[in-house]
Order: structure tokens, then C-alpha cells, then sequence
């Protein structure tokens, strides 16, 4: 009888740790973000604009932007860091402001969203935190999710409110302070391959501002005249 209460305590125990396990390991795979693939589309008023292509995974985004048909963007929030990839031209630059969407198509932490968006947000420019202002407006369903939204202003003028799903750890649609609606269309959960949301290897990093001093040492820069 003994042995019989021993084993099943031992059992009762062992399925317990192995419960426990489970449950440990389904909530770290839920803190994760979802990869997923999906295209971009502006809505205002009655017009709608293909944007490009989305893909994210594991706090990484590529951005392939339809008006940039020679390169795309790569965000990694790991760092923070923004760039955009010239493959033909075999060299890369800080995105800076080249683009909007890369300050707010970013993973977030869905409970806390505010620290990613001003992380991008200083990234791209100085940012005055006297000023800088994210919020939770509302709540709202969208596709059948639900979603949180936020509204973050700037006083930069880059005021926008954007729905974040939960489950994906990102915001699927954004609405610019102009009344445009940029939504990730067609979203598909599905691996994305690694090498995806890498730099080519061989690539140059390009330095504008570094290309600039130059020609301005140079005998084609021509300084302007002062006024009088």
C-alpha cells in the first residue's frame, strides 16, 4: 500500500511538472511575435493605393515599398535600427526620414506600445519628450479581432492613430493625421525565411551627409551668394 501511495504520489507530481512546463512554454511561445506576411493599402476618401508588401518576424519588418521598386527597408527593433536596401546598387543607408511608415509599422509590446513608437521616433530625428505624446484612445474591432488603439502625436506634425492586434504584437492599420488608412491587407501567419530581414552580404554602406562634405570640398560645389 506503501509503494502504491509513493508512486502515485510521485506521479500526481511528475504531472504537475510537466503542466507546469506546458504552461511555461505556451507563454513564452505567445510573447513571441507572430510572422506573418501581408500587403499594404492607403484608403482616402474613395481611392485605394496598392503601397507594397509587408513581412515581419521575430521584431524584424521589411517594407517593400511600390514607389521604390529598387530596394526595400529593413527595421530591427533590436536595436533600433531603420535602413533601406539598394540591391542593385549593392549598398545600404540609415532610412532617417525617407519614410513614414517605417516609424510606425513596427513590432510593439501590445500591452505598452508607446516606448517602441518613440524609439523609431527618435531614430529618425531629434524628438522633444516635453511634446511627444501616446495614448490609449479606444478600443475596436476590426476583421474580427479585437484591437487596441492608440493615438501618437508629434509635434513635428506626424500625428497618427494606430490599431494594434494583440496576438500579432503589431499594428495592422495606421490613419495619418491627413485621413489616410493604411491597413496590412490580406495578412497571411506563415513562417518567413531568416535571410529575409538580413543585409545582403557584400553591401556598402552609403553615407549622404559624408557624400555632401565631399562635393562641397570638391571644384563642383558651387557656394551661394550672400544675400543682400
Amino acid at each position: 500500500m506503501k509503494l502504491n501511495a509513493r508512486a502515485a504520489s510521485a506521479g500526481k507530481i511528475l504531472a504537475a511538472s510537466l503542466l507546469a512546463t506546458t504552461l511555461l512554454a505556451a507563454s513564452a511561445g505567445s510573447a513571441e511575435a507572430q510572422q506573418f506576411s501581408a500587403d499594404l493599402v492607403a484608403k482616402k476618401d474613395e481611392t485605394t493605393t496598392a503601397l507594397g508588401r509587408l513581412r515581419v518576424s521575430d521584431g524584424k519588418v521589411r517594407l517593400e515599398a511600390a514607389s521604390l521598386p529598387d530596394g526595400f527597408f529593413l527595421i530591427d527593433m533590436a536595436g533600433p535600427a531603420a535602413y533601406f536596401i539598394r540591391p542593385g546598387a549593392r549598398v545600404f543607408m540609415d532610412a532617417k526620414q525617407s519614410s513614414p511608415l517605417t516609424q510606425m509599422l513596427v513590432p510593439v509590446d501590445p500591452d505598452d506600445p508607446c516606448w517602441q513608437w518613440l524609439a523609431m521616433a527618435r531614430l529618425s530625428a531629434p524628438t522633444d519628450l516635453a511634446t511627444w505624446r501616446c495614448q490609449h484612445d479606444h478600443e475596436e474591432t476590426v476583421a474580427g479581432r479585437m484591437m487596441d488603439v492608440y493615438r501618437v502625436a508629434a509635434p513635428s506634425g506626424s500625428t497618427f492613430l494606430g490599431w494594434v492586434d494583440r496576438e500579432r504584437r503589431f499594428p495592422v492599420q495606421i490613419k495619418t493625421e491627413d485621413g489616410t488608412t493604411i491597413t496590412a491587407d490580406h495578412i497571411r501567419d506563415e513562417p518567413q525565411p531568416a535571410q529575409t530581414f538580413e543585409i545582403p552580404a557584400g553591401m556598402r554602406k552609403f553615407d549622404p551627409q559624408a557624400l555632401i562634405r565631399r562635393i562641397q570640398q570638391s571644384d563642383v560645389w558651387v557656394a551661394q551668394p550672400d544675400s543682400e
